[in-house]
């Protein structure tokens, strides 16, 4: 599963549609995480570094689909009051239930975020919760292997925000060059329906990165750069921001 945020994408790898259905049940059948860390152009103090952790788990597979558990952590640092001020930490949980057919995956997804201020007072909650459809394909041509996925939610439940309905598609290539060094180039479409509330209409957020993929026995490391526009960067703020951003990744095999 991949799903983006609209404080950052959450950077799980994407599990690709698994092979043909297994006649029995599994569990615990595949797992992935990522750290991640970012420096972010711009003059605002608040937005100096953006770090993710976290990492997605299939817990049942049943030959025809599977069941997926994702989890992410977000801490954004500025320079507000100190080098290295951490800002906010945002959560995201989500789930989801699968069926395959051929090389495409169809899921229910559940997916929850809410939003924090660190070392900042704030009463008042941010938060949502949606459901919604996802659908994912990946392919290999020689060299080049890409991955795409796109999802449609509603929301069900919000603390602050004005969002309805969010449409988000994602894409990746890596294009081996080699021995273990690949090419990659990541992408992400968002687009935000709100309610009225915040005198603002559908909002639109997208992002793309392009860097290098070594991998090893047991981990790899991406080193990228980014060009991004980003919904609500502030949870007590509504607007967007563009910036470009520098950063490295570390993976699960």
């Amino acid at each position: 599963m991949m799903l983006v945020c609209d404080a950052a994408p959450a950077r799980a790898q994407d599990p690709a549609p698994q092979a043909p259905p297994a006649a029995r049940v599994s569990v615990l059948t595949r797992s992935s995480f990522h750290l991640t860390a970012e420096h972010v152009s711009g003059d605002d103090p608040r937005f100096v570094w953006d770090t993710n952790f976290g990492g997605d788990l299939d817990l049942v597979d049943y030959g025809y689909g599977r069941i997926n558990f994702l989890a992410n952590y977000q801490a954004i640092l500025g320079e507000q009051f100190r080098a290295f001020d951490p800002t906010q930490g945002n959560y995201i949980l989500a789930g989801e239930s699968t069926l395959r057919a051929r090389r495409v995956e169809v899921g229910a997804v559940f997916f929850h975020q809410s939003r924090h201020l660190s070392d900042r007072p704030k009463r008042q909650p941010v938060d949502w919760n949606m459901f919604g459809i996802g659908v994912q394909t990946s392919g290999r041509t020689g060299r080049l292997q890409v991955h795409a996925r796109g999802d449609v939610r509603g929301v069900v439940q919000k603390s602050f925000v004005d969002y309805t309905w969010e449409v988000q598609t994602t894409g990746r290539m890596e294009y081996a060059v080699r021995g273990p060094m690949a090419l990659v180039a990541n992408g992400s479409l968002r687009v935000l329906g709100t309610d009225g509330s915040q005198s603002r209409g559908t909002q639109t957020g997208a992002r793309g990165e392009g860097g290098l993929r070594i991998a090893g026995t047991g981990a790899a490391v991406e080193f990228f750069i980014a060009a991004e526009r980003r919904v609500d960067p502030y949870p007590l703020e509504f607007g967007t921001v563009t910036w470009a951003s520098a950063g490295f990744k570390l993976l699960s095999r």
